[in-house]
């Protein structure tokens, strides 16, 4: 197997693409270290919110990844691995320097310095998201939602992969796990960022729905396996040789993807490339109607950043993903201190941290399966499935407002699916309305709602109320109360965003219905 063939397959750039995103979400795993980071330089509950909120707005102004990568998409092939090596580089540099001050390599260190060093570890994670991301949907764009799914659902499975590591490898210790996060996603995507290309290839019909149907499967299985493992860790005391063998069989299901963009290379030969049932010659799965209705029609159309900006679709997912990705946010990243008030031991809010990376996944894949499903066969459109998520993301803030029995497991399933759903359904509808050409800038400028969420409901909200009620000795809350208004208010907010959200179905529903209308006539044809 040569290098020439191994580089010339959207398949195995595919699975490249999927282990790069395995380490690269370590940003969900923030819970693991962050009573170790409170305990070290010595903070308050609103000083950890505000390094937290640093770490959303590195991860989530993400604008230069992709324009970056839009410039350079169009004018080398070389582009996706550029962005993937400048990534690399912020993400040693952050993460290495705030071990170093939380080990005491380094004295003591000012918050905005530690902010600064979050904030560049994970915005060099954006740069791996982009480049994934944006170059699937170029070498799948008839199955955008499928393959966004599928990398987004990884990057949120990748939390649980990487304490799967630490478990294994670091024996529960916070200072080594940030050592970790230096160096392993680095070197990861180092060695794999020269098989992530943009192949120009034709679709290739029912085979390659079938191999991403394989691709979905695989991940599946893989995030059950994971969730059984985690289950296990919490009821049983597991040896390090019980560690040692799960974490091989991970290994071992992660390599199989690579087989299966093997057998799909070579079958790729004995098959006849079909048509799409979309426009020919479209970057734009969507980009459908003749020319008379093509001017009344904004949405499909290739618009760049600045274009996109001024349309009232784009400040309607900015405003929805404010309100369900920053609420999100904010509960996965206080998880650790939500335990603690309700009594919850360091295993179980472990277990939660690790468990909402499967949720996470779920939400992330299925979002984009489904909704791919009902849009090829009812001409569903896209952002009714945005609609439904955030009303039962506003269900799961209420469960854990109340602090019931077992309400931190049934709250962080319900709100860890939906807000996984949001990362793969809004970039994909904003290739579908604003196109494919400029899709890295535009996709990540509305990211930028998801850090201006976190900082309202992390900072502002939540934060502030908890210290309210916190005794002054330790700054410690326990019980219901500590986080009750917080996530009441955060329901009414993800309520507000569903509302929002219907307007942009209302205002596509007739446009996502031409592909429909447009299969049709092919299969007449």
């Amino acid at each position: 197997m040569n290098y020439f063939y191994l580089n010339n397959s959207k398949w195995v750039s595919t699975v490249a693409s999927i282990w790069i995103q395995c380490s690269s979400g370590s940003l969900y795993t923030f819970s693991i270290y962050s009573q170790t980071l409170k305990s070290t330089q010595h903070y308050d509950q609103s000083t950890l919110d505000t390094v937290s909120v640093s770490k959303d707005i590195g991860a989530n102004i993400s604008v230069l990844s992709g324009l970056l990568y839009d410039f350079l998409a169009t004018r080398t092939s070389n582009g996706p691995w550029i962005v993937h090596l400048l990534g690399s580089a912020q993400c040693f540099l952050g993460y290495f320097l705030m071990w170093a001050a939380v080990s005491g390599l380094l004295p003591p260190v000012p918050l905005p310095l530690m902010c600064l060093f979050m904030l560049v570890a994970a915005h060099g994670q954006s740069f791996f998201n982009t480049s994934n991301v944006v170059t699937g949907v170029h070498n799948f764009p008839n199955y955008s939602g499928t393959i966004v799914g599928i990398l987004k659902g990884f990057l949120g499975l990748s939390g649980a992969i990487l304490i799967q590591v630490y478990r294994t490898i670091f024996n529960n210790n916070p200072v080594s796990y940030l050592l970790m996060l230096s160096l392993l996603p680095p070197i990861n995507t180092l060695m794999l960022m020269w098989f992530v290309r943009i192949h120009n290839t034709h679709h290739e019909g029912e085979s390659e729905k079938k191999y991403l149907n394989i691709f979905s499967l695989m991940s599946l299985v893989i995030a059950a396996y994971l969730m059984i493992v985690i289950i296990l860790e919490n009821i049983l005391s597991l040896q390090l040789s019980i560690h040692i063998l799960t974490f091989v069989v991970l290994m071992v299901l992660l390599a199989s993807l690579l087989f299966v963009a093997f057998n799909a290379n070579e079958n790729r030969a004995f098959n006849n490339a079909s048509e799409s049932f979309l426009a020919e010659g479209s970057n734009n799965p969507l980009l459908v109607g003749d020319t008379n209705n093509r001017r009344r029609v904004q949405q499909g159309e290739n618009l760049n950043l600045f274009e996109a900006v001024k349309t009232v679709n784009f400040w309607i997912l900015f405003i929805s993903m404010a309100c369900g990705m920053g609420s999100g946010l904010t509960t996965v990243n206080n998880i650790s201190q939500i335990g603690e008030s309700l009594g919850y031991s360091t295993v179980e809010t472990g277990s939660l941290v690790a468990l909402w990376s499967i949720w996470n996944f779920l939400g992330r894949f299925g979002a984009g399966y489904v909704s791919d499903y009902f849009l090829h066969a009812k001409g569903c459109a896209r952002p009714f499935f945005m609609v439904i998520t955030l009303m039962v993301m506003s269900i799961g803030h209420v469960v854990i407002a109340y602090g019931l029995p077992g309400a931190l497991y049934v709250g962080s399933i319900l709100i860890g699916i939906c807000y996984g759903s949001q990362w793969s359904l809004m970039p994909t509808i904003a290739f579908e309305i604003f196109g494919v050409r400029h899709m890295g800038s535009i996709f990540n400028t509305i990211t930028m709602a998801s850090p201006v969420g976190s900082y309202i409901f992390s900072v502002r909200v939540l934060g502030y109320m908890y210290d309210k009620e916190a005794s002054e000795e330790g700054n410690i809350c326990v019980g219901t109360h500590c986080f009750m208004f917080p996530f009441l208010i955060m329901a009414s907010a993800t309520i507000l965003g569903s509302l929002i959200a219907l307007c942009l179905f209302l205002r596509t529903r007739s446009f996502y219905g031409l592909v429909v209308l447009r299969r049709i006539q092919n299969t007449v044809r």
